[in-house]
């Protein structure tokens, strides 16, 4: 049996957490920087960094007092190499690195994007490879193949917004505060999601690429035109975002080789009206569906750790770079019109 420490700070939230090869969870501390980011409206890069410096040493000591293990327990020392905020990234590997010199354990240097990916395996042990994976987080929407550990295929990308995105840009629109998305959710569930005309950006399109920009910028149309309530334009973005990821999806399956599962994971995963869309979609393609717990969608350690028990065997120098892009699938072609994230 393997047991991993894993370290996540690519963003804002502070984390570490103890799993092992049998897909136990020994201990996780996840540090939020919610009330250091409110003010702003979003998360500032140079404050993350900073208390992700502040807070890591002793929530490492915490998640290891708590599963009684010291460092030499340990087979291996998992973090987030990226990408990511870069100087929350380096804080976390810096780290990671001085504790494999210090313990003699190997360091594993995570992707962020592998760790949403491999998380549904740690909650469903049934889960095989290959899977398609829709991942929506802060940062990123994408449609991917995974075919195993580090093996891609990516299908569709975003060409502007990410999902998670649109949704914290919508809920600063609406005035609803930091962090957005939970916000829109719940206003949503008061409103009439057919009550603001809103558009569906590429539903309908050859490939199964995604664009939130305009649909964002019909939100804040809706807003300044003050015809509607705020819930009815929560409800109207959410479904008509909705739409446009099922769209997408059935696209993606169409291309995609012989999935075992349809599979979501990343921040707007914990989103339950987005979850029922899939599992209904899902549902009508003969697949199951699977979606790792909410603590596990979020930003989180345990996911680092466990695409760490994934790669038990594997090792990387202690001068590897922190990265702030590192694409899944490398050889994907460019997208037209695609920025940086694609």
């Amino acid at each position: 049996m393997g047991i991993v420490l894993g370290i996540e700070s690519s963003c804002d939230e502070t984390a570490a957490a103890l799993v092992d090869s049998e897909r136990r969870v020994l201990a996780q501390r996840i540090a939020s920087q919610d009330e250091e980011h409110r003010p702003y409206g979003g998360v500032v890069p140079e404050i993350a960094a900073r208390a992700h410096a502040e807070r890591l040493a002793p929530l490492i000591e915490a998640v290891l007092d708590e599963a009684g293990l010291g460092l030499g327990d340990v087979d291996a020392i998992a973090a987030t190499a990226g990408p990511g905020l870069i100087g929350g990234v380096m804080v976390g590997l810096v780290t990671a690195k001085a504790l494999a010199m210090a313990s003699g354990k190997p360091l594993i240097a995570v992707n962020h994007l592998e760790g949403h990916a491999l998380s549904p395996r740690l909650a469903d042990a049934s889960l095989q490879f290959p899977y398609l994976l829709l991942l929506v987080s802060g940062g990123h929407c994408q449609l991917l193949e995974v075919r195993g550990v580090g093996q891609f295929r990516r299908l569709g990308t975003t060409i502007d917004d990410a999902l998670g995105e649109a949704f914290d840009k919508t809920a600063k629109i609406l005035g609803l505060g930091y962090p957005g998305g939970p916000a829109v959710e719940r206003l949503a569930l008061q409103g009439d999601p057919k009550a603001v005309p809103l558009p569906r950006p590429l539903l309908g399109s050859a490939e199964p690429h995604f664009s939130f920009a305009g649909l964002k910028s019909a939100v804040l149309r809706a807003k300044e035109a003050k015809l509607h309530a705020d819930a009815d334009i929560a409800a109207a973005f959410q479904q008509a975002a909705i739409d446009c990821v099922i769209d997408r999806a059935r696209k993606a399956l169409a291309l995609a080789e012989e999935p075992t599962a349809l599979v979501v994971a990343g921040g707007v995963a914990a989103n339950k009206a987005v979850r029922a869309a899939l599992e209904r979609l899902a549902a009508q393609h003969g697949l199951p569906f699977v979606a790792p717990p909410l603590a596990l969608c979020t930003d989180n350690a345990a996911m680092i750790a466990w695409a760490g028990v994934e790669r038990l065997g594997q090792s990387d120098s202690l001068d590897f770079v922190a990265r702030p892009r590192w694409p899944l699938d490398p050889d994907a072609p460019p997208v037209r019109g695609a920025g940086v994230k694609a």
